[in-house]
């Protein structure tokens, strides 16, 4: 878990740079583009991935946002050989736009009333 957790931070890192411009463009690109290992998956690895990310999020230096989360979340599940999809939604009113990863439709680092409270815009 130490290797896959030091992966997450170096995403979160990598992805940064892209954040700081405001090109939220090139991390969807990014994910999207990031290929799903021909490796067999199961729900402990979700969990373990899901964990890393967390464990790298709490690490990192400064707060991380939905979006960089999940979408790190997305590059290290794929990495492992789960077909997760990033997925965006937005309510209008308050309009708020929230981030989650699912795995075969099953929400994995987030709560399931996301999909009810937020209406899907895209996947990824």
């Amino acid at each position: 878990m130490i290797l896959m957790t030091l992966r997450a931070y170096l995403l979160l890192l990598s992805f940064e740079y892209s954040l700081l411009r405001g090109d939220f463009v090139a991390i969807y690109r990014r994910v999207r583009c990031q290929p799903v290992r021909p490796r067999k998956f199961d729900t402990d690895t979700c969990a373990l991935a899901c964990r890393a990310v967390d464990h790298a999020c709490i690490l990192y230096f400064k707060q991380v946002q939905c979006f960089q989360r999940s979408a790190v979340t997305v590059c290290v599940l794929r990495q492992q050989g789960a077909p997760a999809e990033l997925v965006i939604g937005a309510r209008p009113f308050p309009f708020r736009a929230h981030a989650w990863v699912e795995v075969q439709g099953i929400v994995v680092n987030d709560k399931v009333s996301a999909t009810e409270t937020y209406a899907v815009l895209d996947r990824c």
